[in-house]
């Protein structure tokens, strides 16, 4: 499939640019697709795990202003902050469905599935648990392992350039039989 992809990306670059032609890939399906910037995908996460942090503090505040007059244990605190950094992200998955948070409105991105480019439906709430928690997680054990990133069941898309792309004739890949 490389083949004809790099046979994709030499006509996509005459007629949309080489810079679109570059981020050119194809979903498992054959269906092309423009990723979305190295840049793009930092800042709407960036936005992302913002939004996260600001929301868990806005949460153990309200939980700390409601229990002030009580005596809630240290213990009880420390659980709830725990929960709240897991339960923060899960309900802010809830509205991700698809794909498309504040992160990905303001950078004009996508989150999908490599599959066939589909929603992420109700995946989405693992997915947000992904980008905010395990993810930075993650990237401090790789860097600390040496280790490479796992499967990949996901990608971020440009969908300005991924629907300019579809719309100049190029939607999939050509199978040979």
């Amino acid at each position: 499939m490389t083949g004809r992809l790099d046979v994709a990306k030499e006509q996509v670059e005459r007629v949309l640019g080489p810079k679109v032609a570059k981020r050119l890939g194809a979903f498992d399906d054959g269906t092309l697709y423009v990723s979305a910037s190295e840049w793009a995908e930092l800042a709407a996460w960036f936005v992302d795990f913002a939004v996260y942090l600001l929301s868990a503090v806005i949460g153990f505040v309200v939980f700390a202003v409601a229990t002030r007059d009580s005596a809630v244990p240290d213990e009880a605190a420390l659980l709830t902050l725990l929960g709240l950094l897991i339960a923060v992200p899960v309900l802010y998955g809830l509205f991700f469905g698809d794909g498309r948070l504040l992160g990905a409105a303001l950078t004009g991105t996508r989150l999908v599935r490599i599959k066939d480019g589909g929603r992420i439906g109700a995946a989405a709430c693992w997915a947000m648990l992904v980008r905010t928690v395990l993810a930075p997680l993650m990237l401090v054990a790789m860097v600390m392992t040496g280790l490479g990133a796992g499967s990949v069941r996901r990608i971020s898309i440009d969908d300005e350039a991924t629907r300019r792309l579809h719309a100049a004739g190029f939607p999939r890949l050509v199978r040979s039989n």
